[in-house]
């Protein structure tokens, strides 16, 4: 049962600041404006989603951003992203800091508009938890719906820098399904791209390096604008487009004004999340480059939807509890507190194909209770070194529930990686060999079962293995060159 936390054990600045002796210096340095290329591999890192939902609060955050540089910094994590709702003014059930409601019926903006930290889940701002990630070498990320608050349309706030106001710009047709936070910017608006650069200045200022925003796949001109605000600022800052599921590829070129795409909707503990990136795999193979990659959502390992109260019951995605009992709210994200209800073969299946698809790898599970199972997979160095590699592999094997992936390694070299899924309900016997495998049958190859840590096939041509119902085999391949 997740505890009740009254809102008295927030950590203080005064706690936070005394936890970060080198807050100051460590903030002007990540402030130099700078013009690397960002995101040349594939982003590895943890959102709050699927373990905190829209409600992460500071005690929370602080301990994660703790965890992190002690359990995945080492193995090159290093965006920490606070998801959506870190600007809500969340009514909550009373004495505890649980949401009484499933988005914030407040937002809280300044006056021209921009959101500001919640008081209710950071009273101190974000700005201390900024400095203690950048002090412990990590990077601080916040989302982003797209658009303008509602609350600034309303009240007719000015933007910044300019002579026009809020109504100026807001195209109020324009709203999203899931969230009425925002209304949609008008780009072709004078004083459009001034609010998103306003809006970016601000989080630059804060030291922000990851901005994920959402619901603006299907609005390339706001994508445009948003890197338009970025570029601009004098900060390096990442940029992940969301959500995914229905995805025009005709607007490539304006995604790529970003970093990450998401081609996926929410993926969550359970078959239909797997099938979907395989799915999105396909479509999208060898769209990736240095600096823009497919994105297939989060790493649903580990403790999950912590802060929903045991008293709710199971829900589908951004939509809530369908099946809420009567006088409870509706919450974001999907289900009660639990622990990812993959199997071991769904965790091998799910990491591997992440591996092999050179997908960001953004940890979802709350990280200061992760098991160490889940923390073996994800910082395997096997599956680091192919997910790093920088290739969207390819299938090059198909028969029933049977489907054989391969990822060469980027520069030739005669070394790669192999994926045999095993895609029923039911473990069977797969025959593989070089030929099936995708890989020159006159060639002698080394090759490596990397869940197993065993070496495999040798030099036959062919061979049987068993794989578990739901299972994959990862395997490792060199050319062996005879003298």
């Amino acid at each position: 049962m997740t505890p009740i936390i009254d809102r008295r054990q927030f950590i203080s600045l005064t706690t936070i600041a005394a936890l970060s002796p080198g807050a100051l210096a460590a903030r002007k340095n990540n402030r130099k404006a700078g013009s690397i290329k960002l995101a040349l591999k594939p982003p590895l890192g943890w959102n709050s989603f699927d373990c905190y939902g829209v409600y992460l609060h500071e005690e929370a955050a602080l301990a994660n951003i703790e965890a992190m540089a002690e359990k995945l910094k080492p193995f090159g994590y290093e965006h920490f992203v606070v998801d959506n709702g870190w600007f809500g003014e969340y009514k909550l059930i009373e004495g505890t800091i649980y949401a009484a409601e499933k988005h914030a019926s407040d937002v809280r903006i300044n006056e021209y508009g921009l959101l500001q930290p919640s008081k209710t889940y950071f009273p101190n701002g974000l700005e201390p938890l900024i400095d203690r990630a950048h002090e412990l070498g990590l990077k601080f990320g916040v989302h982003l719906m797209r658009g303008i608050p509602r609350k600034a349309v309303e009240m007719n706030l000015p933007i910044k820098g300019t002579k026009y106001r809020a109504a100026d710009i807001a195209d109020t047709s324009s709203v999203c399904r899931w969230c009425a936070y925002n209304y949609g910017v008008n780009m072709d608006k004078p004083g459009a791209q001034e609010f998103y650069n306003s809006l970016v200045d601000q989080l630059a200022g804060w030291g922000i390096d990851y901005i994920k925003a959402d619901d603006i796949v299907p609005y390339p001109k706001e994508v445009e604008g948003l890197a338009r605000a970025i570029a601009r600022c004098g900060r390096p800052i990442v940029l992940s487009l969301s959500p995914g599921g229905s995805v025009d590829p005709d607007h490539i070129e304006s995604f790529r004004t970003a970093n990450l795409l998401r081609v996926t909707s929410d993926v969550w503990d359970e078959t239909k999340g797997i099938n979907e990136c395989f799915d999105a795999w396909r479509k999208w193979q060898g769209k990736e480059r240095p600096g823009f990659w497919i994105d297939m959502d989060m790493i649903p390992f580990g403790k999950l939807a912590l802060m929903a109260p045991p008293e709710h019951v199971s829900a589908k995605g951004h939509g809530g509890h369908e099946d809420a009992k009567e006088g409870l709210v509706a919450l974001s994200g999907k289900g009660t507190t639990r622990w990812s209800l993959f199997t071991k073969p769904q965790m091998y299946t799910f990491i591997t194909m992440r591996a092999l698809a050179a997908s960001p790898l953004m940890v979802g599970g709350d990280l200061p209770t992760m098991d160490d199972f889940s923390l073996s997979l994800m910082t395997d160095p096997d599956m680091l070194e192919c997910n790093q590699n920088g290739v969207m592999g390819h299938k090059v094997f198909e028969s029933g529930d049977t489907e054989i992936w391969v990822t060469p390694q980027k520069r030739p070299s005669g070394k790669g990686w192999i994926g045999v899924f095993n895609r029923s309900d039911k473990a069977k016997d797969i025959i593989i060999g070089k030929m099936r495998m995708g890989l020159d049958e006159d060639k002698d190859y080394k090759f490596t079962d990397i869940w197993n840590k065993r070496p495999l096939l040798s030099r036959e041509a062919r061979q049987q293995v068993r794989i578990d119902a739901n299972g994959v085999m990862f395997i490792k391949y060199q050319t062996v060159y005879q003298g």
